[in-house]
């Protein structure tokens, strides 16, 4: 007995997918008559058709995932989101512009000594200050500016 039909306009009145639609197996004669949808409504409401509950989305997997991560893997360039590195890169570049303008300001003006200038330079680079803020203190605190 082909009852797609009626499972079809089942679907319709209870406002779900086909696959939701269960019919009541002992009750076959009575679905295959039900040719309207006032038919499937009355089957409806009687309790030979009715929809099966919502499957809900499990997070098993999402546990999974995090329990690895939490243990370091997963981390590798492949799985990685966004654009970290390439923030970080240009954090680094927007500092180390300006360090090195400050300090070739300095240096033109005479405030700092070629070594120092050097010195200073090659720190920088290395990562060690900061900001500008961070290399006018030091060299304020180890005395490197000229009066």
């Amino acid at each position: 007995m082909d009852l797609k039909s009626q499972k079809q306009i089942a679907a319709r009145v209870l406002k779900c997918g086909v696959s939701r639609v269960r019919l009541d197996p002992g009750r076959n004669s009575d679905i295959a008559d039900a040719i309207t949808a006032a038919d499937v409504r009355r089957l409806v409401r009687d309790g030979i058709i009715t929809a099966a509950p919502k499957r809900g989305l499990s997070s098993y997997r999402a546990r999974v995932l995090m329990k690895q991560k939490t243990k370091g893997r997963r981390r590798s360039t492949g799985s990685r989101k966004g654009r970290v590195a390439g923030t970080r890169k240009r954090a680094w570049v927007k500092r180390i512009r300006t360090i090195r303008v400050l300090l070739k300001q300095l240096r033109d003006e005479g405030k700092l000594e070629k070594k120092t200038f050097r010195k200073l330079y090659m720190i920088s680079k290395s990562g060690m200050f900061r900001s500008k803020a961070h290399l006018t203190g030091y060299m304020e605190k180890n005395n490197m500016l000229k009066k």
